[in-house]
C-alpha cells in the first residue's frame, strides 16, 4: 500500500473518531436545542454582563427610594416587604448553566441537589436592599415555591449571607399550591405590604395565576404598568419562568424539537 493511501485511510479515521467524540460529549452543548443552547446564553449574561449587574442594581435603587417614601407615612399596620428568592435574591445561573451545557432539561431531582447545597451566590444588590429595609423597621417575608423539602438549605443559604428575618416564620415556602396569593394574603392579615420584588409576574399579581396566554400576560401588565417600579419590583430573568410557559402553552411534555420549531415559528424576522 502507497504511503499516501496510508496517509488519506488513517485521516479519515482519526476525522471519523474526533467526530464521534465531539458529538457525544457531556461538556458541549453541540447537538442542543435551540432552548437549551439559549439557557447557556443566558447563564453566560447573567454571570458576565455587566448590564444584568446594572439592571438589579436600577431594581433595587428603586426599592430603597420606595421604602423611604414608605416609612415617611403616618403609622398604620407594621410595614414589610414580600420577596420571591430564585433569580430575585439569590443567582442561580450555575445550575442552569450545567443543565444547559449537558443538554438537559429541568429536573426536580438535580435543582434540589443544587438547592441542598445552599451554594447559589446573590442577585447584585439584593442583600444590601434587603438589610437597609430591616434597618428602617420594615420586615422581610420570602415568598418562594421551593418545596418543604428544600427548607433546610434555602434558610442555610439565605443565612449564610446574614439576610434579615431568614428563619422558619418569614420563609413561606410552596405548600399545595404554586399561587403566592394566600400566602401574600397570609402576611397582608397583620403586615401593610409596601413592596413586592420578583423575577415572574406571578410574584406579585393573583390576575398572573392559573396558567393565562401570553396575549393575556401582555394585557394583564398593561393594565398593571403603574405598578411597575411602584409598588412591584422586577428583576431580570432570561433563562426561566412563566413567560416561557406561556410559549409553549405550558405544554411541559414537549420535546426538545418541538420547542424549537415553536421558538423558531414566534421569532419576528423581518
Amino acid at each position: 500500500m502507497k504511503k499516501l493511501d496510508i496517509f488519506i485511510i488513517g485521516s479519515a479515521v482519526l476525522f471519523a473518531a474526533c467526530s464521534t467524540a465531539h458529538k457525544t460529549t457531556g461538556t458541549s452543548t453541540t447537538g442542543a436545542s435551540i432552548a437549551n443552547d439559549g439557557k447557556a446564553w443566558s447563564a453566560a449574561w447573567q454571570q458576565r454582563a455587566a448590564e444584568y449587574k446594572a439592571l438589579c442594581f436600577q431594581a433595587y435603587n428603586i426599592a430603597k427610594l420606595r421604602i423611604d417614601e414608605a416609612t415617611k407615612q403616618s403609622a398604620g399596620k407594621p410595614l414589610a416587604v414580600v420577596t420571591d428568592i430564585d433569580e430575585t435574591l439569590l443567582d442561580n445561573s450555575p445550575e442552569g448553566a450545567r443543565a444547559a451545557l449537558n443538554n438537559e432539561d429541568f429536573s426536580a431531582t438535580a435543582w434540589k441537589k443544587w438547592t441542598a447545597q445552599a451554594a447559589a451566590d446573590t442577585v447584585p444588590g439584593a442583600p444590601d436592599f434587603f438589610k437597609y429595609a430591616a434597618t428602617k423597621g420594615v420586615t422581610v417575608f420570602y415568598i418562594t415555591n421551593r418545596d418543604e423539602d428544600e427548607r433546610a438549605g434555602t434558610l442555610k443559604n439565605l443565612q449564610h449571607f446574614n439576610l434579615p428575618f431568614a428563619d422558619n416564620e418569614h420563609l413561606l415556602l410552596k405548600g399545595t399550591s404554586s399561587s403566592k396569593e394566600a400566602r401574600r394574603q397570609q402576611v397582608l392579615a397583620n403586615f401593610n405590604i409596601v413592596l413586592l420584588c420578583g423575577d415572574n409576574l406571578p410574584d406579585f399579581d393573583a390576575q398572573y395565576d392559573n396558567r393565562p396566554s401570553e396575549d393575556s400576560r401582555t394585557a394583564t401588565t398593561e393594565k398593571l404598568k403603574q405598578q411597575f417600579g411602584s409598588k412591584y419590583i422586577i428583576l431580570p430573568n432570561p433563562s426561566y419562568g412563566d413567560w416561557e410557559g406561556a410559549m409553549f402553552k405550558f405544554n411541559y411534555k414537549l420535546t426538545q424539537g418541538q420547542k424549537d420549531s415553536v421558538i423558531k415559528a414566534g421569532l419576528k424576522k423581518d
